[in-house]
């Protein structure tokens, strides 16, 4: 069997059995499914988008199907945090699966209360930063739209936690490469990309917009080649991590994107299609590299990069700058 383990923090040690993940947002907090499935076999778990205080979200309607996937404006309903560490993780303690908490917020000393208040919770694995979250101090600007904005974020929340730091990416900005470097060098030990892409749809018989936003988040299968290209490109800049997500449906899409330089990917449309789609992709994966010779799943992440690294993986030239053999 091929040695599938990676690890999506070095710096504070995060190691992941596989790296197939249960993306934030259509996994919930993972709790409705445990009731009904071994979750052991997932490399990780990233629970939905937690706030400080509940949230009820959006009025509906706020999911519509695409013919390429669906629009969501969900509008981060959550339970808040304190029930997060007061009901949920507990429950999370006792899984054989690492939790990472997806973190929202409108300022930031909003997440860096959320941060706090989740340091000492007994089945956090670590946080995952949503830096496409409004800036309410800046005039509803997203915070991952500006590399400063999203370099302040992360380090303050990195200044009050020795927890495995995530940040996620926005899709929606000129460059997504500056705003990557800027959150590695403020402390984080993985960045994940993408979120989703904005979109709408419209009624042709009422003649407005479908959702009640009028805007929402694409994700699914249309959204695969940009978050390809998104995350083939952010893995030549940053040493860190990359954790793939966007339209990955199947153990070939993983593969894909692995190829690009992510470390680790993430289902989420996929769920809502089949919630156990993350066994087929788990063992295709490890199909494809006994069909392809391949002993340890990190020798080919990284390895399509060929104009940066000449079809070398990161393994290969992190070796390389070590004075190992070429």
């Amino acid at each position: 069997m091929p040695h599938m383990q990676v690890e999506i923090a070095p710096r504070t040690g995060l190691h992941l059995k596989n790296p197939v993940l249960a993306a934030s947002g259509t996994f919930g907090y993972g709790v409705e499914y445990a009731r009904r499935l071994d979750l052991s076999g997932l490399g990780a778990i990233v629970s939905k988008g937690t706030t400080l205080r509940p949230r009820a979200g959006n009025q509906p309607l706020r999911l519509w199907e695409t013919s390429g996937g669906m629009l969501n404006a969900i509008g981060l309903q959550n339970i808040g945090v304190d029930a997060v560490v007061r009901e949920t993780a507990p429950e999370w303690a006792s899984w054989d699966v690492p939790v990472l908490v997806n973190v929202s917020g409108g300022t930031v000393e909003e997440y860096v209360e959320i941060a706090r208040r989740l340091g000492d919770a007994a089945g956090v694995a670590g946080l995952e930063l949503n830096i496409s979250c409004p800036n309410v101090k800046a005039g509803g600007v997203a915070f991952g739209t500006a590399p400063g904005q999203a370099g302040e974020v992360t380090a303050a929340v990195r200044a009050v936690t020795t927890m495995p730091l995530v940040v996620k990416l926005s899709p929606n900005v000129t460059d997504i490469r500056s705003i990557a470097i800027a959150v590695q060098d403020a402390g984080a030990d993985a960045v994940s990309l993408i979120n989703t892409l904005y979109g709408m749809a419209i009624d042709t018989k009422t003649r407005r917009p479908v959702l009640s936003t009028v805007s929402g988040g694409l994700s699914g299968p249309a959204t695969k080649p940009h978050a390809l290209h998104l995350v083939y490109e952010v893995a030549q800049e940053v040493t860190v991590p990359v954790i793939g997500y966007g339209g990955i449906m199947s153990a070939a899409d993983a593969i894909e994107f692995l190829l690009a330089g992510a470390t680790a990917v993430g289902l989420g449309t996929a769920l809502l299609v089949n919630p156990l789609c993350w066994r087929d992709v788990v063992a295709g994966l490890a199909r494809w590299c006994e069909r392809e010779g391949v002993l340890d799943l990190m020798d080919i992440v990284g390895a399509a990069n060929i104009g940066f690294a000449g079809g070398r993986s990161k393994r290969e030239l992190a070796g390389l700058t070590a004075g190992g053999p070429s």
